[in-house]
């Protein structure tokens, strides 16, 4: 127990200072409840899933400069698919889009590799490849979200007997927390996790230790692909 609080200490420190912001800013403002506390966390969710895609392939020892243009492109495919579509079509949409950031995030993981052209070169240039795509899927503001796909991310998770903590429990902040532990947690522990982790620190120590460092780099790209179109959706969700 000592050893876990050691280890993940900083993310108790980060809850308690969320605590004590939260209630400075009550303070601040009075008015300030449960209602603009769950709009505050609607608003960073797109943000929170793309420092997500960004932080495994940093701790890969790359960068991916196209995670924004990721997300608008998949945002944008996914409004422009659900447009006049039935509720159930959604159902479709949301495992095409995700699919199709990890085959986005793959791509550049595969040209990095095979091109060896520096990652903050070729993501540069396929940043503008997904822009310009995202608008010829979409040129202008419009699109549609379904009801249910929305409804995910509107209101609070119900707690019986606790309405008052129910109230400040935030749908878009358990699927935040659900969708970062479904992914993150087994990355962490499987021998996957320890190779990005490897490559990351040092790219030649990891292939002399027999780490298969491009298959790694182009399954971490991937994953970022992956998380970026978790944002798109989270984009679509709160803006459709």
């Amino acid at each position: 127990m000592t050893r876990l609080v050691r280890r993940q200490g900083w993310v108790a420190g980060l809850l308690v200072l969320f605590v004590v912001l939260l209630v400075i800013t009550r303070l601040i403002q009075p008015g300030y409840g449960s209602g603009d506390f769950g709009s505050l966390v609607r608003a960073v969710l797109p943000y929170a899933f793309a420092v997500a895609a960004q932080t495994i392939v940093v701790i890969a020892g790359g960068i991916d400069l196209s995670v924004g243009a990721m997300m608008a492109l998949t945002s944008v495919t996914a409004a422009s698919m659900m447009d006049g579509a039935s509720e159930e079509y959604a159902l479709f949409v949301v495992p095409f889009v995700l699919a199709m950031g990890l085959v986005l995030g793959a791509v550049n993981g595969m040209l990095i590799v095979v091109t060896r052209v520096p990652d903050i070169v070729v993501t540069l240039a396929t940043l503008f490849v997904l822009q310009g795509a995202a608008l010829l899927v979409l040129a202008a503001p419009g699109g549609a979200v379904a009801e249910w796909l929305r409804a995910t991310i509107v209101g609070t998770v119900p707690i019986p007997g606790l309405p008052g903590i129910s109230a400040w429990i935030p749908k878009a902040l358990v699927l935040l927390v659900v969708c970062l532990c479904i992914i993150w947690i087994p990355l962490k522990r499987s021998k996957l996790g320890l190779s990005i982790y490897a490559i990351g620190s040092s790219e030649l120590a990891a292939f002399r230790s027999g780490v298969p460092v491009a298959h790694t780099k182009i399954i971490a790209y991937a994953l970022s692909g992956l998380f970026a179109a978790m944002g798109g959706l989270a984009l679509t969700m709160s803006t459709g």
